[in-house]
């Protein structure tokens, strides 16, 4: 099942649900947040909620898409309580790259690799623990809060200090913080973790300021289990002419860390527990047009796709306008 949302004439929230082959607006839902929290009231599945208040008219999806009415399939009515954040060095890449990483990783002594590579081992070491147990800490990094979201089909800006502009198509986690503070899963949607990666190549720590940008996620979010091996393509269009083009994986068959283990290490901190709360967590990606040496311009639209999520993503690059920031004292 697929869910997402579209704002009508009046711009009041439509809740959209693929499901048995139909794409139809869901009867008695004023949003997809409002959704979560009355599931996790009542105590019912999402789905069996979803199921339970049935369907009304169809609608075309895509239509809505091309016109500029869908919105991120969730939001909350305060910015400030959705969070953006996400993980790196999770997935394992290419069969040729994880096998020179592993070569790599035998053949050098500990002083010799980076601290991102070290961070890769342990991850290949102690990410997806069997035994019930707590695996090993993966990289984290914050993007923003809810005023950094952006639409799909909306331009993601990139502040007009920053050293570059690039996509990074990933999957992300979507959740509501439960009356009790429990964090509670809606689903996984396609992402935009859109990063500055010059300026994190310059130096490692500068990776909390490259990582301060818009992110965009969706169209819909995919209700229930991630599949294991997830298969999809992210190209970035120029002038209506595919510039770069390249498949990505994901999903546990091929990352280094469970998701178990990635949302237990976001969720420990009980700051990101606080009841009501959104959180869009990306998990990380192995593709990026940044290493095949592409620089992103203005008007580029970037596209990510994978079947088991529907509808692709879809954001053009806008360069923002300088700013002159002044603090003053009061």
């Amino acid at each position: 099942m697929l869910i997402s949302q579209i704002v009508d004439g009046s711009d009041m929230i439509q809740v959209v649900a693929r499901f048995d082959g139909a794409t139809r607006i869901l009867n008695g839902a004023k949003s997809v947040y409002s959704l979560a929290l009355e599931a996790a009231r009542t105590g019912m599945s999402l789905a069996a909620l979803i199921e339970r208040k049935g369907f009304g008219k169809t609608v075309d999806l895509e239509a809505a898409y091309r016109q500029g009415r869908l919105i991120s399939p969730i939001n909350h009515p305060d910015d400030a309580h959705l969070h953006l954040t996400g993980t790196g060095l999770t997935h394992l890449g290419s069969a040729s790259a994880r096998d020179a990483m592993h070569k790599k990783l035998s053949a050098d002594g500990e002083e010799t690799l980076t601290d991102s590579m070290k961070m890769f081992r342990l991850g290949l070491e102690n990410g997806k623990p069997k035994d019930g147990t707590v695996g090993v800490q993966p990289e984290w990094f914050y993007k923003g809060n809810g005023t950094m979201a952006v639409a799909p089909g909306a331009p993601l800006v990139s502040p007009h200090f920053a050293k570059d502009g690039g996509e990074e198509p990933e999957i992300a986690g979507v959740y509501v913080i439960g009356d009790d503070g429990t964090p509670l899963r809606v689903g996984f949607a396609l992402s935009n973790e859109f990063s500055d990666h010059v300026t994190e190549r310059m130096n490692y720590l500068y990776l909390a300021h490259s990582k301060l940008r818009n992110a965009s996620y969706g169209p819909e979010i995919l209700v229930g289990e991630l599949p294991a091996d997830i298969r999809g393509t992210s190209r970035i269009v120029r002038a209506g002419k595919t510039l770069w083009e390249k498949p990505f994986l994901s999903g546990e068959a091929n990352m280094s860390h469970s998701i178990a283990n990635l949302e237990h290490h976001h969720f420990k901190y009980a700051v990101f527990r606080q009841p009501g709360d959104v959180h869009i967590h990306m998990f990380g990606t192995a593709t990026l047009s940044f290493a095949d040496g592409i620089k992103a311009e203005a008007g580029d639209v970037f596209e990510i796709s994978s079947p088991d999520f529907g509808l692709p993503l879809r954001n053009p690059l806008k360069i923002g306008a300088p700013e002159t920031v002044v603090v003053k004292a009061l």
